[in-house]
């Protein structure tokens, strides 16, 4: 029985990662994918291994990622191991980029994107709050809030305008297996 890859997607600053971890808590047997980021380690937020860009473009060349891309001036990959384990029947959920679930799509069988949204004003007051950007890359980022998501691919979209736990709830019962 092969697994699934989970990808929860949305405009930075939408709790990606606060949903992510509320879904760890409620099913542990899933496995968090870390990712792999050219950005310091010590700016805080998700659980993620930093790498320089030499480091990065050494591991690509090397097939260490099954997916990577590049955003907001970092290089993001996922770790090609995670294909064993979806391959051992695992699911597996990943932050991940909007801009590479087509390409993900080519790697993996079944996917999910959890489509993880919220109002303008809500992003930008988290973005600032973290205290990682200039009040110009926020602009950035929030220009960037609507990009459209492949076709094809199962996806269920849900807001986190409002309390977090509500999100997660959904996302919980998003994956749920089908009980024949």
């Amino acid at each position: 029985m092969t697994g699934r890859l989970i990808t929860v997607v949305g405009p930075s600053g939408v709790g990606k990662d606060s949903v992510i971890d509320g879904i760890i808590r409620a099913r542990p047997e899933l496995r968090r994918v870390r990712r792999i980021i050219t950005r310091s380690a010590d700016l805080g937020g998700e659980d993620y291994h930093a790498v320089t860009a030499d480091e990065f473009q050494t591991m690509a060349k090397a097939n260490v990622f099954c997916i990577h891309w590049q955003a907001h001036g970092l290089r993001y990959g996922i770790p090609a191991e995670i294909q064993r384990d979806i391959t051992a029947g695992k699911t597996c959920i990943a932050n991940f980029s909007r801009k590479a679930l087509a390409q993900a799509a080519t790697v993996f069988s079944d996917i999910l994107i959890l489509n993880i949204t919220a109002a303008p004003e809500t992003l930008a007051a988290r973005l600032s709050g973290r205290g990682r950007e200039s009040a110009a890359q926020i602009a950035a980022r929030l220009a960037e809030g609507n990009k459209c998501l492949p076709d094809g691919i199962p996806t269920v979209t849900i807001s986190n305008d409002g309390a977090l736990d509500d999100a997660i709830a959904q996302a919980v019962a998003a994956i749920q297996p089908v009980r024949a």
